[in-house]
């Protein structure tokens, strides 16, 4: 388990180096819903495009980083985030990803510096590959999701979202390796309801809590970039056990919906993953009650969906 105040912690260290993303609130029936008023926490705003450069930053900043520099594997948004803060850091990184990695994540690990290698079709074929590296090397590696200050620097999230809407009582959250749903409910302890949303072809921390501990599961879908990793982490996996509501999955063709309506409803550009959490009340899969107020994190907008004309 990670506390409350070891994340306060990390904050502390990464605050100059992170946005405070924004919270906006908008009317439900702006999506043909009939809850209260959604809040939506934007960390698609964050530096490198999603959350991940939390975790990443309080890697490079409470660490000792060696000469050879930083390893990492990622579906693209980890990737690009330890990229950015290798950059800003001044030390060298190498980022392994699989052949899923959108082209648009691609061009940001490339733009920020980083050597890049494609290891693989999934997740966890980029993973074995830097831990080869790792080992051969002695780059420090700095893993997506199941790491104690990857969870830490997530759990900001947490943080900063509960000074920004202390009125909250639910939060969906969109659940990958569970770095970052296990960080926030670290952070809220109980405090409010925490609801995690992950595509149905990659139901990692679903088919978890039904084994009652990590176990392979599909890795599949329009997420699969960022919401498709083998298995949930083994330190996340504990705490979502512990502190996380439930968990809701939802079909691809809800997500790209969700990914859509965000863009013509709020002009707010969000990945497939990004999508996902909001997508749950689109579809109808989490329905909150008429009490209920509800945050959605938008988590990540590294896409090349949305194209811009001269």
């Amino acid at each position: 388990m990670i506390t409350p105040v070891e994340i306060r912690a990390a904050y502390r260290a990464i605050a100059p180096h992170v946005r405070r993303t924004p919270v906006i609130e908008v009317d439900a029936a702006d999506f043909a819903l009939p809850a209260a008023p959604l809040t939506l926490k934007l960390e698609s705003l964050q530096h490198a495009g999603s959350f991940k450069a939390r975790g990443a930053f309080t890697s490079l900043l409470t660490r000792q980083v060696p000469a050879a520099g930083v390893v990492a594997a990622s579906g693209g948004n980890h990737g690009a985030a330890v990229a950015f803060a290798a950059m800003k850091c001044r030390v060298p990184a190498k980022i392994f990803v699989p052949r899923v990695a959108s082209p648009a994540k691609v061009q940001q690990i490339e733009a920020y510096g980083a050597s890049l290698e494609v290891a693989g079709e999934r997740y966890a074929d980029a993973l074995a590959a830097s831990e080869t590296w790792a080992s051969a090397s002695g780059a420090l590696p700095i893993h997506a999701f199941d790491q104690v200050e990857t969870l830490c620097g997530q759990g900001t999230v947490g943080l900063e979202l509960e000074t920004q809407a202390p009125h909250l009582t639910t939060l969906l959250v969109a659940v990958g390796g569970g770095g970052l749903i296990a960080g926030i409910a670290s952070w809220y302890q109980g405090r409010i309801r925490i609801v995690g949303v992950e595509p149905e072809r990659a139901p990692t921390l679903t088919r978890a809590l039904e084994a009652g501990a990590p176990v392979d599961a599909e890795a599949g879908g329009v997420a699969a970039d960022s919401l498709a990793p083998r298995r949930v982490g083994e330190l996340a996996f504990p705490i979502a056990q512990r502190l996380v509501s439930r968990t809701v999955l939802v079909p691809d063709a809800a997500i790209l919906d969700a990914q859509a309506r965000l863009w013509s409803t709020l002009r707010v550009v969000a990945e497939p993953g990004g999508a996902a959490a909001l997508a749950a009340l689109l579809s109808g899969r989490y329905v909150a009650a008429p009490d209920e107020r509800v945050g959605v994190l938008i988590c990540g907008g590294n896409t090349s969906a949305v194209r811009f004309d001269a």
